[in-house]
């Protein structure tokens, strides 16, 4: 594990919330936890202006922002993370590889023409917000408290030009175990009337807009009975993501394949995380474009044995069903595969501090 400071930095000031909420408060909500609806009684923040770039470092109240001009509500120029922070059982906090989330949020930003944070500030932020509200952390099993961390245009003024003045955030939230019951496999739409990203655009950058391209078709999915949507890219000829996950396909010889980094698809940490993993397991892996015939032809046929997506929030996704315009199909007998099994467990082990961290992945924050 990579040890870190066990206290905060002085690089950003504590200005404690005059109003925090009661410890009977504070439990109730540890006690129904849910994904993104409760947040903690602090936010780190920064201001960059384009004359004192970055100042005013500080973890304050969680609180409201935004004038109504802000640019970032008429242009759009925004980008952020996700990660989550750790109760391990002796009482210490840690994060899953943030100093890979600070360098893919500095390359979000300057895709956007944001101003890059250090990863140094970007570490700061995450210790100090978790060490000011270190009792948020909920240690349950299977829960964290999720980290967003954010930056967006919030000089007041309508204009298309990059942001005099930007803000940058982290807010917390205690969330519980995505699959409270086990892994549970979901249903897949394959869209190829929509597009999440082209080639020279801002898909391999986290920002809201790519989030918000995959709303509609999203809903649509849903419509039509499915809980995720699979996109392809721009050409409509290969596999690249879902929604908000990454995805990955098991061969019944033991292949693992996912779509290359084109410059259309977010580079996921978790993604990255588990090629290592399966490597090391013995599989081959394949980071490639994946026709989507041979994609459909091999989930029919069962040469494709196993298909998963992951991200931070689920960590691993199993696909049980694939379905799009003329094919409706059972992945794997439908129920979670033994590859998929194993990299869940054998990822959350380690983030949760139950098995050794041999590759250094694991950052203490508290």
């Amino acid at each position: 594990m990579s040890e870190s400071l066990t206290t905060p930095t002085p690089t950003f000031e504590v200005r404690p919330s005059s109003n925090p909420r009661t410890v009977t408060e504070r439990a109730a909500v540890l006690a129904d936890l849910s994904f993104g609806t409760r947040f903690t009684d602090h936010m780190a923040r920064a201001t960059w202006t384009e004359s004192a770039g970055w100042h005013d470092r500080r973890v304050e109240a969680y609180g409201p922002l935004l004038d109504p001009a802000a640019a970032v509500l008429h242009y759009a120029q925004e980008v952020f993370e996700g990660l989550k922070a750790y109760a391990h059982p002796d009482g210490s906090v840690w994060s899953f590889r943030p100093e890979a989330n600070a360098a893919r949020f500095a390359r979000s930003a300057d895709r956007l023409a944001l101003p890059v944070l250090s990863e140094q500030d970007f570490l700061d932020s995450l210790r100090v917000l978790v060490h000011t509200d270190v009792e948020w952390v909920p240690t349950t099993p299977g829960s964290s408290l999720y980290l967003r961390p954010f930056m967006f245009a919030a000089e007041a003024f309508l204009g298309v030009r990059a942001a005099r003045q930007v803000d940058y955030l982290v807010i917390a939230s205690p969330v519980g175990p995505y699959f409270a019951k086990g892994l549970k496999p979901v249903s897949i739409w394959l869209t190829r009337d929509f597009k999440r990203a082209a080639p020279g655009g801002t898909g391999s950058a986290k920002c809201g807009g790519n989030y918000a391209a995959s709303l509609r078709p999203q809903a649509e999915a849903a419509a039509r009975g499915f809980d995720q949507i699979l996109f392809t890219d721009a050409s409509d000829t290969h596999l690249e993501e879902l929604g908000g996950m990454n995805v990955v396909v098991v061969d019944k010889d033991g292949v693992a394949s996912t779509p290359r980094l084109s410059g259309s698809i977010l580079e996921g940490v978790t993604r990255s995380s588990i090629l290592t993993l399966l490597s090391e397991r013995g599989l081959e892996v394949r980071e490639r474009d994946i026709p989507v015939e041979e994609f459909v032809e091999g989930v029919r046929s069962g040469e494709i044995a196993e298909v998963f997506a992951c991200g931070t929030a689920a960590v691993v996704t199993p696909i049980g069903r694939l379905a799009g315009d003329g094919f409706d199909l059972t992945v794997g007998g439908g129920e979670s595969g033994p590859i998929t099994q194993w990299v869940y467990q054998t990822l959350t082990d380690i983030q949760y501090g139950r098995a050794e961290d041999s590759h250094g992945w694991m950052t203490r924050l508290v």
